[in-house]
């Protein structure tokens, strides 16, 4: 794992946060958004390519009034980064509000992102690549 591969997530969120899309020149061809790891999600497990992903993407942002992401922090985990983000916004189905942190791992494979698994906390995403709340 390379400092590039670390500036690399950064520019991929930068860019979605700011526009709202998947920058694709970040994305590999055999791309997979793995919702298998997030407890309890009841939907599709997987999202193939990044299509899969934008259609993730839109189904997620369909459901919420006012949502917005912010990264919080990213670590180097070997060969794979760890992302901790907050999102906030309002359930358009209940209005109710949401403020949730959660953890993403992203694999990096050739300067292009290749597997991102959704994790519910930070710390569940940070154990999954062998990192203890201590060795942060």
């Amino acid at each position: 794992m390379s400092t590039e591969d670390l500036e690399l997530m950064r520019r991929g969120y930068e860019s979605f946060i700011t526009t709202g899309e998947l920058a694709e020149e970040f994305i590999g061809p055999e791309f997979v958004w793995d919702m298998s790891t997030f407890r309890g999600w009841p939907e599709r497990q997987t999202y193939e390519g990044i299509e899969g992903a934008r259609e993730f993407l839109a189904a997620w942002g369909e459901a919420w009034d006012d949502w917005t992401l912010e990264i919080e922090e990213l670590h180097q985990a070997g060969d794979r980064i760890v992302v901790i983000a907050q999102q906030r916004g309002h359930a358009k189905a209940t209005g109710l509000p949401v403020d949730m942190r959660f953890g993403q791992v992203w694999t990096i494979r050739d300067g292009k992102q290749v597997r991102m698994q959704m994790y519910a906390s930070p710390e569940e995403a940070m154990r999954a690549v062998g990192v203890g709340e201590g060795e942060r």
